[in-house]
């Protein structure tokens, strides 16, 4: 194969090349390459530093290997293995596409990838429907275009990437915090200020590692919000409010709101059980409503809008608005 280094990253027969900055020397190299390869868990580094596709100067490194400005790292991904995911003929609300991105407005109770007791019905199943081969395999067999993902019961809208090159490059952005993302949501109770900060660390729970949890050695996590109105119902109050996201951990908002007392409505993992919600939302009352990045062919900036999913709105209109 061609060598060709870019001594930032670069993509090339289904590799990448890369060197550690002065900054990063020391740094294990899971941890490295996790972080310079944001869209790839560091446990999938690990499995592909074992199989031998991470070489340094051509030979095999182990996991606790401490990565030099002077390396040049080659990481390597196999070749996708034949999988039993079938295209499914669902109808999927797209809001703009062409040949290197589609923008999807994700509905609720639509899980984004193939995984255990979700094999059909997902995201990616309407995709392969819809787009062919056509969809980036960076992210493996189970996840072809998918360079970032929400909740199964939060609405709206997500970058597909028919390309790995674009997949790169947004996945670049994704990382440095530069895309746009707005979220709406609808939370318990009245917020004391019409917007905050709320900038608390968050990591995996250390007995249920599928719930997140505001820890001082967790990830950083930032997230601003405004109020858009404040209702009532049943002589209970609930603010309106929207999201804007500076990072963007598993759960954020809604542990970030949860933390602040003022958890969002129908969720029953960080705010009210089910027999405590006053709505039948089917989970929790979260809208990625916009998203804007820069286009990877283009080079422009581009920004894209959702309405409010119908439920949500029906659901505000029952409420009262406290002038």
């Amino acid at each position: 194969m061609t060598k060709i280094i870019d001594y930032n990253q670069v993509i090339f027969d289904n590799s990448y090349y890369l060197q550690p900055e002065a900054e990063e020397e020391g740094c294990r190299i899971d941890k490295f390459l996790s972080e310079r390869i944001p869209e790839i868990s560091r446990s999938y580094i690990q499995k592909l530093i074992k199989d031998g596709c991470i070489l340094l100067d051509n030979h095999s490194v182990k996991s606790n290997y401490k990565v030099s400005s002077k390396d040049i790292i080659e990481v390597s991904f196999p070749k996708p293995k034949p999988i039993d995911i079938k295209p499914e003929n669902i109808e999927l609300e797209i809001v703009h596409e062409d040949n290197d991105i589609i923008i999807v407005n994700k509905p609720k109770d639509m899980v984004v990838h193939p995984a255990p007791g979700h094999y059909s019905g997902t995201l990616v199943n309407a995709l392969m429907y819809h787009c062919g081969n056509n969809l980036s395999g960076i992210n493996g067999i189970l996840r072809p275009g998918i360079v970032h993902r929400i909740d199964k019961d939060t609405t709206g809208l997500l970058i597909v990437c028919k390309n790995d090159i674009s997949h790169q490059k947004i996945a670049e952005q994704l990382s440095s915090h530069t895309i746009t993302r707005r979220y709406q949501a609808l939370v318990h109770g009245s917020l004391p200020n019409e917007n905050g900060t709320i900038n608390k660390p968050i990591s995996r729970g250390n007995v249920e590692r599928k719930i997140m949890t505001v820890n001082p050695n967790g990830k950083n996590a930032i997230t601003h919000y405004n109020l858009i109105t404040k209702y009532e119902f049943k002589n209970k109050q609930y603010s309106h409010i929207e999201c804007k996201l500076e990072t963007g951990r598993t759960h954020q908002i809604r542990v970030h709101m949860s933390y602040i007392n003022h958890p969002l409505v129908g969720d029953t993992t960080y705010g009210y059980n089910i027999k405590n919600q006053p709505f039948k939302t089917m989970g929790q009352m979260l809208h990625a409503k916009k998203i804007g990045f820069i286009h990877p062919t283009s080079n422009s900036y581009v920004e894209y809008d959702s309405c409010l999913p119908e439920y949500f709105i029906n659901i505000l209109e029952r409420l009262q608005i406290i002038s």
